[in-house]
């Protein structure tokens, strides 16, 4: 496990207004992520379990990382959020456990185990969670 260090870049923090933003900003130093290496092929696996909690932080840990797009796995630790964003290309979360808060061009949407919500390309979305949240974010890149 890796903890980025590092600091946002002052342009950034100009161009960063909400407190949902803020607080991704405040996270960046407390993110930690996991190495893809060790997954299993050919075997059944409970994706909730292979991401862990950790106080304060938001732990991702990469699952497949290709040209053609990623899956990544998330647990979000309680408060803990990504500030609003844009990528270039659609991005599917699938609830694993918990519920968050997901905001995609200022609209709010609870998520809860179970659900699955896709956030449109080039439109600015967020993440908030409300309680220890885990995720699998899917983006294919095509």
């Amino acid at each position: 496990m890796k903890k980025f260090r590092k600091k946002p870049k002052p342009e950034l923090c100009a161009a960063v207004a909400s407190k949902t933003s803020m607080r991704y900003l405040k996270n960046l130093e407390n993110k930690t992520t996991m190495q893809n290496q060790d997954f299993p092929k050919s075997s059944v696996m409970n994706l909730a379990d292979m991401v862990q909690y950790q106080d304060g932080a938001i732990v991702s840990r990469t699952i497949i990382k290709k040209p053609q797009g990623n899956l990544s796995l998330f647990a979000f630790d309680r408060g803990e959020s990504l500030s609003e964003h844009t990528a270039p290309f659609d991005a599917m979360i699938q609830v694993l456990h918990g519920t968050a808060e997901v905001i995609i061009d200022g609209k709010s949407y609870k998520v809860s185990q179970g659900h699955t919500i896709i956030m449109p390309a080039n439109i600015p979305h967020a993440v908030v969670a409300n309680e220890n949240f885990k995720m699998l974010l899917t983006m294919i890149k095509a």
